[in-house]
């Protein structure tokens, strides 16, 4: 069984949101249009509570500067994906009639999560590589935002996981704050590529 996986596609990182990526609205179409050619839709929700600890502002420092966070090294984000507010809404006309199940993430405030997998310490997982492989997938399918952050490491942590993965790159977008893999796009798919992940384009499934 394969299956299509919705990373984040929430107003926040729409390009009026206040973490926006550029054209990252654009990836709605694309990942409606993909729905049914898959056995199953699932989708991954970053899901903060206000004080969590990612957030510049608890630091008094700028978004895009690097702590240490509980042992690890930590991107300091403008607030974003409130708990219950707008920004944490998935974009407005994204299809979640067919999603079977949406798995939030990063909610405990002492640490991060990029991967719909596992936080960024590795110390909880979310819940989708067991629900996953109990629905006999095998091969997953990634879109949605963003793609040199969430998406590059829940592509990378399904690899690691044993899936057979792939990132449809017209249904996801760069952020490029230029921080993380140098902060771009292409340096991601490289990353991504290196390990074995293939990157293929919507009209090639």
């Amino acid at each position: 069984m394969k299956a299509l996986i919705l990373v984040d596609i929430q107003n926040d990182f729409a390009p009026t949101g206040a973490l926006p990526v550029p054209e990252g609205d654009q990836v709605v179409p694309v990942v409606n249009n993909l729905m049914d050619k898959f056995d199953l839709v699932v989708a991954t929700q970053d899901w903060h509570p206000r004080d969590h600890k990612s957030f510049a502002v608890h630091h008094h420092k700028n978004p895009g500067e690097i702590i240490l966070l509980n042992g690890i090294t930590q991107i300091l984000w403008p607030v974003h994906c409130v708990q219950g507010s707008k920004g944490a809404e998935f974009i407005p006309g994204l299809n979640m009639k067919k999603t079977a199940r949406v798995f939030k993430k990063g909610q405990d405030r002492e640490v991060d999560s990029y991967s719909g997998f596992f936080d960024n310490g590795r110390k909880k997982d979310t819940g989708l590589g067991d629900y996953l492989k109990e629905q006999g997938v095998a091969t997953v399918y990634i879109t949605g935002l963003a793609l040199d952050v969430c998406v590059k490491f829940t592509a990378l942590d399904a690899h690691a996981l044993g899936f057979d993965t792939k990132v449809i790159i017209d249904a996801t977008r760069p952020v490029n704050m230029n921080i993380i893999d140098a902060g771009d796009g292409d340096k991601a798919i490289a990353r991504m590529q290196a390990v074995g992940i293939e990157t293929l384009m919507s009209k090639d499934i």
